[in-house]
């Protein structure tokens, strides 16, 4: 169990930048549009020896013309509910807004340890101007300055000086990582919400609601893994904004951290050329992949039309093969309990390892009946194969012509290799050496 400060305020005051300052990372996103976040950001930091985590929160607002509104004052809410103390962010530059005046009303009421940070304190003269945020009837404030970090030394220096003596255990170290990924608006988030039983994630018709990647630690049936919901991956020419380039940079980080993909697809529009973008992105990366077909709900069909479905989407990922493939109803929770125990199983054959004596005595007859084609008269022997330590299953095969072993071969053999050896859903990379 870790202390969690949660970092509130109204939108635009700087809550993400100082954000970023206290976990030493650009973990969330920085614009000056109001309402960048919207989703509950986790991060961990350290000052003076003591650990703790991070949350930031959206932007809490009354009244504005942002769609989002209600559902980032409840995501606030919930940060509030789960910190230890929190960071009542206000800005210096506007001084006190009836928005404050609101939140810090709804913080009293929380009856946790309240630090108000008045930010974008740049200046010496700033500090004079500070001192207005006592009217919101606070006995102490912390001046500072989250993008150039003055400040943020004694607030710190406060803050962990009356945290309880809580033991830090780094609660995530280990566990299985799986990253949900798509285009935007094919239910990424409603896909997390519905396994969690929570509203963790914030759903709308709009795409791109999610910007930043969002973790959940998820515990249940046995299960302990943390989900990584993402923001949907568009075409590079429809990705105008510098905000969405950002999440779209986020999205391609999760992945490169995640132990397996869920890569979600629309079943009311079926798999397109920017699906296929986003499962190459992962199998780059050697990642365990799922398919989820969401929204099956949605679709008219008869007894053969998941079996065409399949097909469609078997044909357009090849010459991948043997990647598991459901058909799911996020809204109706279809499904979605067997996709989490797929999704284990291909995180345990990610990392499995094969003993050297199985592999040969598995492979060689196999080769030896059909072995490479002679190439230029000259006829390949494979002697032997061992698996690499790798983080995923690879494999060298030695022989005495490695070079003449065409593409076609390679296939063959990796097919073999996942019929024998359940390697479904995982990653798997074959190379040829000279004996």
């Amino acid at each position: 169990m870790s202390n969690i400060l949660a970092i509130v305020g109204r939108p635009n005051v700087g809550k993400s930048t100082l954000f970023n300052r206290l976990v030493q990372k650009r973990e969330a996103i920085v614009d000056s549009t109001p309402g960048v976040t919207r989703d509950r950001h986790y991060g961990k930091s350290d000052w003076n020896g003591r650990e703790f985590s991070i949350i930031d929160t959206g932007g809490y607002s009354v009244g504005s013309d942002d769609i989002f509104e209600s559902e980032i004052r409840r995501q606030v809410q919930l940060a509030v509910d789960e910190s230890s103390a929190i960071l009542f962010v206000v800005d210096a530059h506007e001084g006190i807004h009836s928005t404050d005046e609101e939140i810090a009303l709804l913080l009293r009421k929380s009856s946790k340890p309240i630090y108000l940070v008045v930010n974008k304190v740049d200046t010496t003269d700033k500090h004079l101007d500070a001192t207005e945020f006592y009217a919101l009837g606070f006995d102490e404030l912390f001046p500072i300055s989250s993008s150039n970090g003055s400040g943020t030394g004694e607030l710190l220096d406060k803050v962990v000086s009356e945290l309880p003596d809580l033991e830090w255990v780094d609660e995530e170290e280990g566990l299985p990582r799986f990253a949900i990924i798509g285009r935007p608006n094919v239910g990424k988030s409603s896909f997390i919400n519905a396994l969690t039983g929570d509203n963790r994630n914030i759903v709308t018709e709009i795409a791109g609601t999610t910007r930043d990647s969002v973790h959940t630690r998820y515990q249940m049936f046995g299960h302990d893994f943390i989900l990584v919901d993402t923001a949907g991956v568009r075409k590079r020419t429809k990705v105008h904004e510098n905000l969405e380039f950002y999440s779209v940079m986020r999205s391609i980080r999760a992945i490169e951290s995640a132990d397996v993909c869920f890569l979600i697809l629309d079943a009311t529009q079926g798999i397109e050329a920017q699906d296929l973008s986003i499962f190459h992105l992962a199998e780059k990366n050697n990642k365990g992949i799922i398919i989820l077909v969401n929204k099956w709900d949605l679709v008219e069909k008869d007894h053969q039309t998941h079996v065409h479905f399949q097909k469609t989407i078997e044909e357009r990922i090849a010459p991948a093969m043997d990647i598991p493939i459901f058909f799911v109803s996020a809204l109706n929770k279809q499904r979605l309990l067997k996709t989490l125990e797929e999704a284990m199983a291909i995180y345990q054959r990610r990392k499995q390892r094969i003993p050297t004596s199985r592999l040969n005595e598995v492979m060689l007859p196999i080769i030896e009946s059909n072995p490479p084609p002679a190439l230029k008269g000259k006829y390949v022997k494979i002697k032997y194969i061992t698996q690499l330590p790798t983080s995923y299953p690879q494999f060298v095969f030695f022989a005495n012509l490695p070079q003449y072993v065409k593409d076609s071969y390679k296939r063959f053999l990796e097919r073999q290799l996942r019929e024998h050896f359940d390697l479904s859903g995982s990653p798997a990379q074959i190379y040829m050496r000279k004996k």
